[in-house]
């Protein structure tokens, strides 16, 4: 069983940064791939960026070069640094920790966090 807790949304202008975070509660934390998904409101929650136990990462295009994901094996951490945010980064955000192969795939996914928000101005 693994639970997780994410912080660190709000309120940002365009071109500003925030650093999320997810903690996670679990004895096998390092086992797990961990991923960040988000939803804007009337659209399906999509895939944005992911970090396997081995450390390979994965991005969705859009946020390639703006956004970095890390993880703190021994905090149970994983984190999304957002620098250069857009209006259209807007949503809430969603960690979550899977055991399988296609992390960019939600239902790869075994465990999700309660989200947190993030807004980004013009």
């Amino acid at each position: 069983q693994v639970q997780l807790v994410e912080s660190g949304g709000g309120l940002v202008q365009a071109g500003g940064s925030l650093r999320l975070s997810c903690a996670a509660s679990g004895r096998t934390f390092n086992n797990y791939g961990l991923g960040w998904f988000r939803q804007a409101p009337g659209k399906e929650r999509e895939f944005v960026a992911a970090i396997r136990w081995s450390g390979r990462l994965h991005y969705v295009d859009s946020v390639k070069d703006r956004f970095t994901i890390s993880r703190d094996n021994a905090k149970k951490t994983v984190y999304l640094q957002m620098n250069s945010l857009k209006p259209e980064d807007t949503a809430v955000y969603y960690c979550a920790a899977s055991r399988g192969a296609t992390l960019w795939d939600r239902s790869d996914y075994d465990y999700w966090g309660q989200g947190t928000q993030v807004t980004v101005s013009s």
